[in-house]
């Protein structure tokens, strides 16, 4: 009997660095060349708070050089290579970038752990004349309305109250995070996948609402949902296309 017969594995949300790199969605194309149309110049494109460098390794073809800057061992151990990319373990409030040197500086679903204040006093500091400021984030999942309604109940209801307070920033498209800086407006965009029920759990899994339940030792709760969405999803090798809107928050220094 498969996994898949069986259900969802005793630990399904159990998962480090290595699952931030298999599970989190991709960011459109547009976004990266977009952002690199907006820069004064293509030398050098800092990425804070990088991950597993997703979007960092996506500037990569529009700059001379990409660093991607994290404070997590983990999720730089798991970062993808490219060509003119390079990562340092460093918070983005204190990254070992030259003054005035940067031309584009990124915060992909990442801007609201940030102390902004003093992230945006470090923007000031590498920020060449000119350069722009894109703070990215992505909003909740949006299946077809046959699992929309469990979905959401899981999401607001069940797990609701174990999101921490800076999740609403990211709800919200960080419409409410304050933004010193010229503003320019960025088209709508929207993240697609093409998932499959593991897929899609596996990247539940990397929620920090999850952690949250985990500690507090309220796993069934996590188990049910997953159970009711294998039920939902049908045939657990099908391909759900899954949409999430995408907001940019763009300055220039």
């Amino acid at each position: 009997m498969s996994e898949a017969e069986e259900g969802p594995p005793k630990n399904w949300f159990d998962r480090g660095g290595e699952a931030y790199a298999r599970f989190r969605p991709e960011y459109p194309a547009d976004l990266a060349r977009f952002l690199a149309s907006l820069a004064p110049s293509y030398g050098l494109a800092v990425d804070a708070g990088c991950g597993n460098g997703q979007l960092t390794t996506q500037l990569a073809p529009y700059f001379d050089t990409v660093v991607g800057s994290d404070p997590s061992v983990d999720q730089l151990r798991n970062a993808r290579e490219a060509e003119g990319v390079r990562y340092v373990v460093a918070a983005a409030e204190n990254m070992p970038i030259l003054d005035r040197s940067t031309a584009l500086i990124t915060a992909a679903q990442a801007a609201h752990w940030f102390d902004r204040r003093a992230f945006y006093s470090e923007v000031r500091r590498i920020a060449a004349d000119q350069a722009v400021l894109a703070l990215v984030s992505y909003g909740v999942m949006q299946f077809g309305p046959d699992l929309d309604a469990r979905f959401q109940d899981f999401y607001r209801f069940e797990i609701g109250r174990y999101w921490p307070p800076e999740r609403q920033l990211v709800d919200s498209g960080y419409a409410d995070i304050e933004f010193p800086f010229t503003e320019v407006q960025a088209p709508p965009m929207e993240i697609h996948q093409e998932w499959t029920v593991d897929d899609t759990l596996g990247y539940i899994s990397t929620w920090s609402a999850v952690r949250a339940v985990e500690a507090a030792q309220r796993t069934p709760l996590l188990h049910s949902f997953a159970a009711d969405l294998r039920r939902l999803w049908g045939e657990p090798t099908r391909r759900r296309r899954i949409t999430w809107p995408v907001t940019v928050r763009l300055g220039v220094q």
